[in-house]
């Protein structure tokens, strides 16, 4: 199971965003703590506690130079500023959907093992509504995706718990309600995304799950671009 990173306050958050305007999401920018305390209209100690607090959740890196600090944004810290998006986005247009993009490829076929498992199937019946087909479709997202997946972060799950039997513990999933759209326009609308942890949104590989099996239903194969619209349920 991953380890959950620790999220960082307001305060940090808002620093965050100011340094990621001054280039710090996509390259690197150069800040004094001094020069950033005026624009947070704080002390220069309280400009320096949040880029530790920043870094300390692993949200930048920085390093120390005569001219003062070179921040870059991390991944986990542009997931945090998505998340951010996406709460405004719910507040100012009434919903926070995600749409996602990738590539249908094939998996482990673990999939099919755990899903099956009658711990998970019976949450399945009882809070999906449906038994799934044994495996998943899976996806690899597309780079401009896998920035955007933190977004389902916005969304409320809905929770499968874990559970345990006489051989070992299995972990709680999450899952979403999902549009599945070929490139030729072919819907599937009773899916859902499912994903073993939220701090698993860094992943370029999405996993899919319905009551049919998807790559019949949708007469696709390894390789076809598929778009997928999450939503809360």
């Amino acid at each position: 199971m991953a380890q959950t990173t620790e999220r960082a306050g307001y305060d940090e958050l808002a620093t965050l965003k100011l340094v990621a305007l001054d280039g710090a999401l996509d390259g690197r920018t150069t800040v004094t703590c001094s020069e950033l305390a005026d624009r947070l209209d704080a002390s220069t100690q309280t400009a320096s506690r949040r880029l530790q607090r920043l870094e300390d959740t692993g949200y930048l890196t920085r390093e120390l130079t005569g001219d003062g600090q070179i921040l870059s944004l991390t991944d986990e810290g542009e997931r945090a500023l998505q998340r951010e998006y996406a709460d405004y986005r719910r507040l100012f247009e009434g919903d926070a959907d995600v749409t996602l993009r990738g590539v249908v490829t094939s998996g482990m076929g673990e999939g099919s093992h755990y899903i099956s498992l009658p711990g998970y199937m019976r949450q399945f019946r009882d809070r999906l509504g449906y038994e799934p087909f044994p495996g998943t479709l899976n996806v690899e997202l597309s780079d401009e995706s896998v920035r955007t997946r933190a977004r389902m972060d916005a969304l409320d799950p809905i929770r499968i718990d874990g559970w345990a039997d006489d051989d070992r513990t299995y972990g709680p999933a999450f899952c979403w309600p999902a549009t599945i759209q070929t490139a030729d326009g072919t819907r599937y609308d009773d899916a859902h995304v499912i994903a073993p942890e939220r701090t698993h949104h860094g992943s370029d590989q999405l996993e899919v799950i319905a009551p049919n099996k998807l790559r019949e239903a949708l007469s696709t194969d390894d390789g076809d671009t598929l778009q997928i619209y999450v939503s809360e349920q």
